[in-house]
């Protein structure tokens, strides 16, 4: 990794160094389309910059972007942060609420924004808005929302960068290290939404370290899934594959698995990142029916040798579902099921768990690749150039808090020093709020988040992630939340009522409500055979819609906790 007072922890220098390096080589672009070049993106993302300057944007404006994945989300990001302004990506999930919210607070001049997303702005009070700007060349709403086609915006930009360039040259102010290049809205699972500051170099840190861990070829590619608005998927996703000069393949809107698998055919990526959920899905409609449907592998996977090897068989149907040739499936931004984790590591499938937060940027643990004392269900290792500890660890079990330290860890909340204090702490240590534990091989094993623990009337602590996890291990079961009622613990479950009319077709209501009601009878009876007496579920409650959840696919509990939003 370079010297941490290095120009080259700038995010500009990494464009600037892909475009030396692999001027001619694909850089980003749609899944099944023709890429653009490095060369033809930067030259892009210059003549944009130009542009922006020439309109009165300068170092230290907040410009927001409000879109989908796409290889214009990415020129118009290097064009913010080329002026030293700094990037505001928006999380296309977010409510018309938020999105006000975060305009209102950062006072962007200009937005960058997709038809999905413009229907949010309508009532948006857009005095300090001079300019919209459609990434997918929509029209807007005449009367009501005026923008211009980012196809327009460029065609004048580069007019305009020639002409210039023909003149004077063009003059881009300094960016170092330590200038914000991102302000970045969490959306936790706690309520509150804070401002994230991140500078280049906490952006740059930690795509430098997967750089140098992970043996990836130039030329490879990466499919892109996840929104590029989160930490997770921008520094490992964007940022990591343009330093290796690797293609970007974005997949668009979340694709169902028969088009994720035909992108994946026509890509053939190396690599990909995803959220638990993903595989999740894959493992319950894909692998588990393989099995229960086969009286020969359901024989064979209750022994030892038979499971490895019926699972080393799908594990090879699933690397050729994402095309053949991947080398890397990276996993974080929630917790994945260890019966999951199970099946994919005696599957011999290319993963690798992480763990992070948006004010490390994201990443504290993970890895390394082809480490054999990472453990299931662990977090791997320290991530190169993090510090991680234990604070105040209890003496039996050894979970405290985790806290972590590095070139990654934010510059603090915008405008917000009394919540940057409670976090950000001497010696440059982020208190993450999470609870864990580091095992005899230096693997962070997470156990939750600290305020997500429920203390019972005898005084026992109750982690309800793990407790989830034996929930949602369930086939029929889509996620689940553990929370406390009245001093008893409730588990809430979403059930796969798709997998559920399967089995009861041709049954009147009645009987597949009794079916629904035995399912739910043995599952508490077998869960609570596993759980010690403080952690056994008074009840299990179905529930008839979807929980709200994060970008990152994690339930938002404050919304149920002590029960109060009704299953």
């Amino acid at each position: 990794m370079p010297d941490s007072n290095d120009v080259r922890m700038t995010l500009n220098y990494i464009l600037d160094t892909s475009l030396d390096r692999y001027p001619d080589q694909p850089a980003i672009g749609m899944a099944g389309e023709t890429p653009l070049t490095y060369r033809e993106f930067y030259n892009r993302i210059t003549a944009l910059a130009v542009r922006l300057a020439r309109e009165g944007v300068k170092k230290g404006d907040h410009v927001a972007i409000l879109a989908e994945n796409s290889h214009n989300w990415g020129t118009a990001y290097f064009a913010i942060i080329r002026l030293g302004a700094i990037g505001v990506p928006i999380l296309p999930d977010l409510p018309e609420a938020d999105v006000h919210h975060i305009l209102n607070e950062m006072e962007a001049p200009v937005l960058f924004i997709t038809q999905r997303q413009i229907e949010k702005i309508y009532e948006l009070n857009k005095k300090k808005l001079r300019q919209i700007i459609t990434l997918d060349d929509s029209e807007g709403a005449p009367g009501v929302v005026d923008v211009i086609t980012f196809s327009t915006y460029l065609e004048e930009a580069l007019v305009m960068k020639e002409d210039l360039e023909a003149g004077v040259g063009v003059c881009f102010p300094e960016v170092g290290e330590d200038d914000l290049a991102s302000i970045l809205y969490t959306s936790g699972t706690s309520g509150y939404s804070k401002a994230v500051m991140l500078s280049h170099k906490n952006l740059t840190a930690n795509a430098y370290s997967a750089a140098a861990m992970i043996p990836i070829e130039s030329g490879a590619v990466f499919l892109s899934v996840l929104p590029m608005s989160h930490t997770y998927e921008f520094t490992l996703g964007f940022i990591l594959p343009l330093i290796k000069g690797c293609k970007i393949a974005y997949a668009g809107k979340s694709p169902t698995p028969a088009i994720l698998q035909k992108l994946c055919n026509y890509e053939k990526p190396k690599v990909m990142f995803a959220v638990p959920l993903i595989m999740e899905k894959i493992y319950k409609k894909r692998v588990l029916p393989q099995i229960e449907k086969s009286r020969l592998l359901s024989l064979l996977c209750r022994f030892s040798f038979g499971r490895k090897f019926v699972y080393r068989k799908i594990g090879a149907k699933l690397v050729a579902f994402f095309g053949g040739d991947l080398e890397l499936m990276g996993i974080g931004g929630a917790a994945l099921n260890p019966e999951v984790e199970k099946f994919l590591k005696e599957a011999g499938f290319p993963y690798l768990i992480g763990y992070g937060l948006t004010e490390s940027a994201p990443i504290l643990s993970g890895g390394p690749p082809g480490d054999s004392t990472i453990v299931v269900g662990s977090a791997g290792k320290p991530f190169p150039g993090v510090e991680i500890k234990i604070v105040n660890p209890d003496p039996e079990t050894g979970i405290g808090e985790i806290y972590g330290c590095g070139p990654n860890i934010m510059q603090g909340y915008h405008n917000d020093p009394a919540a940057t204090a409670e976090v950000l702490l001497e010696g440059g240590w982020l208190a993450t709020g999470d609870l864990g534990y580091l095992d005899e091989f230096g693997n962070l094993h997470i156990r939750g988040r600290s305020k997500n623990v429920i203390v019972m009337s005898n005084g026992e602590n109750v982690y309800p992630e793990p407790i989830e996890h034996k929930l949602n291990a369930y086939p029929w079961v889509v996620e689940a939340l553990v929370v406390e009622n009245n001093g008893k613990l409730d588990g809430w479950i979403y059930p796969d009522y798709e997998l559920i009319d399967e089995q009861t077709l041709g049954q009147s209501r009645v009987e597949s409500r009794e079916y629904i009601n035995s399912l739910i009878a043995d599952m508490r009876r077998e869960v609570n055979e596993q759980l010690s007496t403080a952690s056994r579920l008074a009840r299990i409650v179905e529930r008839r819609e979807p929980f709200i959840k994060t970008a990152t696919h994690k339930i938002k509990r404050y919304l149920y906790n002590g029960g109060v939003m009704m299953p």
